[in-house]
């Protein structure tokens, strides 16, 4: 936008964010996690970006000011004229249930994941037993069906391996809707992935899961991936936000109770259509409101006219590790394509769409990563 209208010139877009990377989240429940980063430095200094790298500790929105605290622990303000908040979101951990803190393992970080990767390589250094051989995945909604399916090939240097797919809900992926459930159950199924399905976790400790339903079960691996929550950061904003502590956006993802500032990915709840459909959280969905906020912000602060968000096409894309993946299309997820046809199309997804370009190019600014 800012070369669009040749007034680049005395603007400056900052970045604030703990490292001049992306971590490729949505691959976290592969093998090899610690290299699923991006660096974004050459791509921040083709773009005239500048980065500072630090945590936002508060948003004095009046003001329209952060407080920043950088990696050696210094703290400084930085002022803004317009704001994007695009931080995210984390896994949650209920505190209801006993242990679930200190004894679980999850994918919602590069750091994490690489704790849990470091974890099952090791489990063949202990003496065998079913605890040590039984890995308990709790959710079964899409990260959790996902990681499943891919721990029987990241398994392989233990013997007699047992992995139990542990979900609240009466169904494994309810939220992924009846088309692609029977494709998700025939792949646990030939994949050998016990499923325990209506029954919630009680309690979780070194040596075992326990469920509501009285039943208990052995593993010194229980990772949790049941569900997700907005950024804190939401919470600092006097706004209205969803379930998920995402803020309520208008059409050009403004928050509209706070001026200048605008709320984008996992952070926005966003109208994607308009028949009452909103933006899930998803790198598909991710990607559209990056551009729209970044373009709007910077269309606002120049007096140019901003672009609605809009995103009506849905598609859904299932890795199930060996078995294949599943594809649905639209609201009411129709399978489009399973095995090994899809799985191709995901590996596309995780190994080129979803990555952004090494270097700057202005006329990729609204195409392809």
């Amino acid at each position: 936008m800012l070369d669009l209208r040749s007034q680049n010139q005395g603007i400056e877009i900052l970045v604030i964010a703990p490292e001049p990377s992306l971590v490729i989240r949505p691959r976290l429940y592969e093998a090899n996690a610690s290299d699923m980063t991006h660096p974004l430095g050459a791509l921040f200094e083709g773009a005239r970006i500048e980065f500072l790298q630090g945590m936002v500790r508060s948003i004095n929105y009046n003001a329209q000011t952060l407080d920043v605290r950088s990696a050696s622990g210094a703290e400084s303000t930085t002022s803004y004229d317009r704001l994007i908040l695009a931080a995210g979101s984390a896994v949650i951990r209920p505190k209801s249930i006993p242990g679930i803190r200190q004894h679980t393992f999850d994918i919602d970080s590069l750091e994490s994941a690489t704790k849990l990767e470091t974890h099952l390589r090791d489990l063949a250094s202990l003496p065998p037993s079913p605890g040590r051989n039984t890995i308990v995945v709790c959710g079964g909604g899409f990260t959790g069906i996902e990681l499943a399916t891919e721990l029987p090939k990241r398994l392989g240097h233990i013997s007699d391996y047992r992995v139990v797919l542990v979900e609240n809900a009466d169904q494994i992926g309810l939220a992924l809707g009846p088309g692609p459930r029977p494709v998700i159950t025939q792949a646990l199924e030939d994949l050998g992935i016990e499923v325990k399905a209506g029954s919630p976790v009680a309690k979780i400790d070194p040596d075992g899961v326990s469920l509501a339903s009285g039943e208990r079960i052995e593993t010194k691996t229980a990772i949790w991936t049941a569900g997700v929550r907005a950024t804190p950061l939401t919470q600092q904003f006097p706004a209205p936000k969803d379930e998920l502590s995402r803020l309520h956006v208008d059409q050009y993802l403004r928050i509209p109770t706070i001026e200048n500032a605008f709320a984008t990915g996992d952070a926005a709840s966003a109208l994607a259509d308009t028949k009452g459909h909103y933006a899930l959280m998803s790198c598909q969905r991710a990607l559209q409101l990056g551009r729209v906020s970044g373009h709007n912000a910077a269309a606002d602060l120049l007096g140019e006219p901003m672009i609605e968000y809009s995103q009506a096409a849905y598609n859904c894309c299932l890795d199930l590790g060996s078995w294949g993946a599943v594809i649905s299309a639209g609201w009411d997820r129709k399978v489009k394509h399973t095995g090994d046809v899809a799985k191709r199309v995901k590996c596309y997804i995780n190994q080129q769409l979803i990555y952004p370009p090494r270097r700057f190019s202005g006329s990729a600014y609204f195409g392809e990563p």
